[in-house]
């Protein structure tokens, strides 16, 4: 696993890690900025994504029936998950979150495979405020599924971890915005 983690996060910082002066959507300036969809649609970085997150939830003996999150960002590595688990012992499903329910057809909110009664885990490419993860977590309680986990690629250590934990929902992250923030600045020197 640390060999694989050691690999994933080279391709973040090559791919999604870059250091300057940036405007986050929020408004707030930034000495750095992270975009991890570079990352999940690499096809190695999207498999050690899904491998290393499939191996967390292997270890937290959680029986996770199925995983999701909000779109975009968990879209790749929510079908990498379920496409790699298939090779494994417990497969899982698959849903996704939309920002709103459709305004046609069923009106559905959550698109995929989610029953009332699952345990999930939802999942995040990084998460800041966590207002994203919360969102998916909301849609999921509301379908009758009973959240075990949320993954989430980077912590951006910006209150989001703080304001998930006030759920008290266990969140797991590969990397921190500081870890990769002191490697980027190491490898620039």
């Amino acid at each position: 696993m640390a060999d694989e983690k050691a690999q994933l996060e080279k391709i973040l910082l090559k791919k999604s890690f870059r250091l300057g002066d940036f405007t986050l959507s929020s408004g707030k300036k930034s000495d750095y900025y992270v975009d991890c969809r570079t990352a999940t649609t690499d096809s190695q970085g999207l498999f050690l994504i899904s491998n290393l997150f499939l191996d967390r939830l292997e270890k937290g003996r959680l029986k996770i029936q199925a995983v999701g999150g909000l779109t975009l960002g968990a879209d790749p590595i929510v079908g990498g998950m379920v496409a790699l688990s298939a090779t494994r012992k417990n497969p899982v499903q698959g849903f996704i979150v939309r920002k709103e329910a459709k305004g046609h057809g069923t009106g559905k909110l959550i698109e995929g495979n989610l029953k009332p009664g699952w345990k999930v885990a939802i999942i995040e490419d990084v998460i800041t405020t966590g207002a994203s993860a919360l969102k998916a977590v909301q849609a999921a309680k509301d379908s009758g599924a009973e959240i075990k986990i949320i993954l989430a690629v980077v912590d951006r250590e910006e209150g989001g971890r703080e304001e998930i934990a006030k759920l008290g929902i266990p969140i797991f992250s590969l990397f921190t915005a500081t870890q990769l923030k002191a490697e980027a600045k190491k490898a620039s020197q």
